[in-house]
């Protein structure tokens, strides 16, 4: 039996903080499908309607909603829950958490498998013991890393799995439906 399509809502991070995250994804678990460093708003689900319908929920509530600026904290892990290493958001957390709430309704309503948590994901091993060796190496080099740790969230983009760990950009999603730009002000 074909098991239903799944589809999820990031935001992708394309700045430095995200090209740290990729090199040391390839560093840790190199034998992977290379992903884009991206923030999860809506974890992966299957639809409750047509993706036209969750296209027009997403437009609807994302218009919405204002950009806005979230800043990273220390790395951890959800050992032993699942074997996955990541990176917390510490400042604006609430404001993930809220659109992820309002967003998971209609077409997109779905019961979380875990409770929902902000965060950046490094890495998904296969064991717990590879989990806690990638931790000590991801948070000796997170504690170096120099850059900015702030992440603009102002764009989302719903995507499709086509395939394990293979998923494809289905639409772009752009928060606030202000048309002149908040420096402009």
């Amino acid at each position: 039996m074909m098991q239903a399509a799944r589809y999820a809502l990031v935001a992708y991070v394309r700045n430095p903080v995200g090209e740290f995250v990729e090199n040391l994804r390839r560093q840790l678990h190199p034998e992977l499908p290379h992903l884009a460093a991206h923030v999860t708003i809506l974890p992966p689900r299957p639809l409750q309607a047509s993706e036209f319908s969750a296209l027009e929920t997403l437009e609807d509530i994302c218009g919405q909603a204002s950009p806005f600026e979230i800043v990273l904290s220390g790395v951890e892990t959800f050992v032993p829950v699942t074997p996955t290493v990541f990176i917390r958001v510490e400042h604006a957390a609430y404001r993930m958490r809220e659109l992820h709430d309002k967003l998971n309704t209609a077409a997109l309503a779905n019961v979380e498998e875990w409770p929902y948590m902000p965060h950046l994901t490094i890495v998904k091993m296969s064991t717990e013991a590879q989990a806690e060796e990638a931790f000590v190496v991801a948070r000796d080099l997170w504690a170096r890393y120099q850059g900015s740790r702030r992440i603009e969230v102002k764009e989302l983009t719903f995507v499709r799995e086509e395939e394990p760990n293979r998923w494809k950009d289905l639409a772009g999603v752009t928060l606030g439906r202000s048309l002149v730009s908040p420096h402009d002000r």
